[in-house]
């Protein structure tokens, strides 16, 4: 077939490994049809490329010369001769130079030489699967497919959203500042009871007549902490927040007010210090504002409003941390109104004394409501403490009572914390059967404010020693931190008296939507899994508020001083901190609002309405919760298991996986930097330190901290999945009533229980009456088969009040 190189191919009496390879690769990819036989050898092929000048290179990387753009044009000239019929080329064999041009079976131009001219053959790139830029002529076009319209026309768009650039106090006029604020280096040293002590300084900009338009600021007042505005146009504000005192960070709460207001003018806001990146501000979230005319005319209270909402990293920063910037835009109502704006809905501790204060007046409430003060705060305010339970017939019946201890607010920023305590509150108090058994079966211990002082002078994060409550819990300084000793000690003195059942901590949560708990994570077969079933009860008590996936079981290291960890060495196994969101949820009925004010009391009903089903003499609905959590738990830590030999970012990708306990953090705040004595004890800590690291030198420790974490997650899964295997056998003993724990229910027990729904399904049915007048109504839920308890009160003391019984006895 190939006269030309015939004789060149009887010479070879060997077969070329190259031209074996080359005969396989072009057949594989279609480009060679032919015999084996038909194909010239690398020697023929380096004559005649080489010879071809079309197929000389450019440079040293092998690239050959464009001289034609388009690649049909390219096939056509290199395969210009038409097929016989019976299918074969007709090939010049005169011209060597032909010979590769007009051969339909040889495509490829992969043979080169090296540099001295030697036959070595070897594979270039493949030139037509890589797309490579040119500098000789302009860039291919997008192609589309016929069937679409195109318009001739290039469109083109800025990139970036326009954001307000900071312009400072340099360029812009100072209408509000306060000079005298205690910052890092300084101290608490005295207090004072509210109102003017000697000379208030005027503020910074005063009205120069009728159309003067300057907007009037002042945060001088409970939970304000405004420190300076800055006029930078006629309808346009930097607002720069103060700091916790004694502190230079934790800025994310405020709360002012602006008065002299202008109706159908927009203004802008822009506060200029804020300290965390990450904000629900970016996801959606409006700052709320509140109308004086409009609550007075309208009745009208606090409303989510803003638009052209941004969270971005301030252009002007130099400082030591980064800074980020919230801007918004308004309009306010009226003319002339007076305005506040907050992070959040306020609660105050003046709104806390009221609200005792009505209670304490109360002649049903305060017969088994005790208030007393549990301590004074460093400024002298006063911590409270709520004993609520029903009067006990005897000693017996007294003592048998289990404990149930709730906090809020010791971050005095996360006022949603005292809404869901004010609702919890408003139920428990209330005259609702489910309440009046409540308070016959349990003692509740509540502290509604543990830091009054953060939240009258409007702190976000911290106390007056500076720093934050919720990493102090193992303290011994009494007199640095009183709220923090003094309840740390009432709960060891509760837990000498009776069994605490449950302690929960209320906070909020300023990166994440919805409402969840942090728990902590027992190794212990006895109570393996035990501290999940409360969350996973109150997400089927709450679904559309309580997100189950949000919760974290993990101790952290740099949490072993929050109250829920040391809370849960002292023996609280159901010691929880319940996480609220400032913005809103992503779940069922409520799924892309807000909550308000009557979301988050409610919820404090969905507490008190768990604890009645995680009591429940019946116990049908905690098992089938403990085997679900166990399904579940064991089919996550095999998922992961299998994807640990792939390449993966370990601190990036486990907080998304829930029930994992390995979430990188569960904190809403970088509090921890701020974990240590008071500035006036740093010398003394100093010295203890420096005798610690004498005393003990450091552990060989792994290189990074990825190494570390991976290791720990390692080690932590493999417990978690042999924990898992033997779960089975533990699980099918409590059924039985002859496991490692006690029996859940006796004889007597089943007596009263036995006429009860066995039943525990996710199908939805009436839920149980409650007097309505008590507060906001209850959501609707899928249908728990409560058990009804016994009809007398006469009933519910004699089960609280025997310990032979176990009815409430946590199982």
């Amino acid at each position: 077939m190939f006269p030309a190189l015939e004789t060149e191919l009887k010479q070879e009496t060997l077969p070329d490994p190259y031209e074996d390879f080359m005969h396989h690769h072009l057949q594989y990819y279609g480009y060679f049809k032919a015999q084996k036989s038909s194909l010239p050898s690398s020697a023929t092929h380096q004559r005649v490329w080489r010879s071809s000048p079309r197929y000389m290179l450019n440079g040293s990387f092998g690239e050959r010369d464009d001289f034609i753009s388009d690649s049909l044009e390219k096939e056509m000239f290199l395969w210009p001769n038409c097929l016989t019929s019976t299918g074969h080329a007709q090939i010049d064999a005169v011209n060597k130079d032909s010979l590769m041009l007009s051969s339909p079976l040889l495509r490829s131009r992969q043979l080169l030489y090296d540099e001295l001219d030697t036959v070595n053959p070897r594979l270039r790139e493949p030139r037509e699967l890589f797309s490579c830029f040119s500098n000789k002529g302009p860039l291919q076009a997008p192609r589309w497919p016929i069937e679409c319209e195109v318009i001739k026309e290039n469109i083109h768009h800025i990139g970036n959203e326009r954001v307000p650039e900071i312009v400072g106090e340099e360029q812009g006029t100072v209408v509000y500042q306060l000079d005298s604020v205690p910052t890092e280096g300084s101290f608490f040293t005295s207090s004072r009871i509210g109102g003017k002590q000697g000379v208030i300084k005027e503020l910074a900009a005063t009205l120069q007549g009728p159309e003067d338009n300057t907007l009037l600021f002042e945060s001088r007042f409970e939970s304000g902490n405004l420190q300076k505005a800055v006029r930078v146009g006629i309808y346009e504000y930097e607002l720069t927040l103060r700091t916790d005192l004694y502190t230079d960070k934790h800025t994310q709460w405020f709360y002012f007010r602006v008065q002299n207001t202008r109706k159908d003018v927009t203004y802008r806001f822009t506060i200029v210090n804020l300290l965390k990146p990450k904000s629900l501000y970016a996801v959606g979230m409006k700052p709320l504002m509140y109308s004086q005319l409009d609550a007075t005319i309208y009745n009208i209270g606090w409303r989510r409003e803003g638009h052209e909402i941004k969270y971005y990293k301030n252009n002007m920063d130099d400082g030591p941390q980064p800074l980020y910037c919230l801007t918004w835009t308004i309009q306010f109502p009226h003319d002339q109104d007076t305005c506040f704006f907050a992070h959040f809905y306020p609660y105050t501790y003046t709104d806390l004394q009221c609200y005792l204060l009505s209670v304490a007046n109360n002649p049903i409430q305060s017969q088994f409501c005790k208030l007393r003060a549990l301590c004074r705060s460093l400024a002298g305010n006063t911590v409270y403490l709520l004993t609520i339970t029903n009067p006990s017939r005897t000693p017996q019946e007294a003592a048998a009572k289990k404990a149930v201890v709730l906090s809020a607010r010791v971050h005095p920023g996360e006022s949603n914390s005292s809404w869901i305590m004010n609702g919890f509150l408003d139920f428990i108090l209330s005259d609702s059967p489910d309440a009046q058994l409540l308070r016959d079966i349990f003692v509740f211990k509540v502290i509604p404010m543990l830091n009054p002082d953060g939240v009258i002078v409007g702190n976000y994060r911290c106390s007056l020693a500076g720093r934050d409550l919720n990493r102090h819990y193992k303290t011994v300084l009494k007199d640095s931190f009183p709220c923090i000793w003094y309840t740390k000690n009432m709960i060891k003195r509760l837990l000498e008296e009776r069994e605490v059942l449950l302690y929960c901590d209320f906070h909020g949560h300023s990166r994440k939507n919805n409402i969840f708990l942090y728990g902590c994570h027992s190794n212990n077969r006895k109570h393996w899994l035990h501290e999940r079933v409360f969350p996973l009860m109150l997400s089927k008590n709450a679904p559309d508020k309580f997100s189950f996936d949000s919760c974290n079981f993990k101790v952290q290291k740099c949490k072993e001083g929050t109250g829920r960890v040391v809370m849960w060495r002292m023996g609280i196994i159901n010691s929880y901190t319940m996480e609220s969101t400032f913005g809103g949820s992503t779940l069922g009925s409520k799924r892309d609002t807000h909550f308000t004010i009557e979301d988050l009391k409610s919820l404090g009903y969905h507490v008190c309405d768990t604890i009645l089903d995680f009591c429940d003499p019946d116990q049908t609905k905690y098992t089938q919760c403990l085997q679900e959590l166990k399904e579940l738990l064991q089919q996550e830590i095999h998922k992961k298991l299998n994807n640990f030999g792939q390449d993966m970012d370990l601190e990036g990708n486990w907080s998304d996986i829930p029930l994992s306990d390995i979430e990188s953090s569960t904190s809403g705040s970088d509090s921890s930097l701020s974990d240590g004595p008071p500035i006036r004890l740093l010398s003394i800590a100093d010295e203890l330190h420096q005798k610690m690291v004498l005393k003990n030198p450091k552990k060989k420790r792994l290189q990074t901290r990825k190494q570390r974490n991976e290791q720990y997650q390692k080690n932590y899964l493999m417990r978690e999945l042999k924990l898992t295997e033997n779960a089975p056998t533990q699980l099918s003993g409590r059924e039985k009533g002859t496991s490692l724990d006690a029996p859940l229910t006796s004889p007597k027990t089943k007596e009263i229980t036995q006429s009860k729904k066995p039943g525990f399904t996710a199908s939805c049915s009436p839920k149980r009456s409650t007097n309505s007048s008590l507060g906001p109504a209850p959501d609707a839920k899928p249908n728990w088969p409560r058990t009804r308890y016994p009809a007398s009160r006469k009933d519910h003391a004699a089960m609280a009040g025997c310990p032979s019984l176990h009815v409430y006895t946590y199982p």
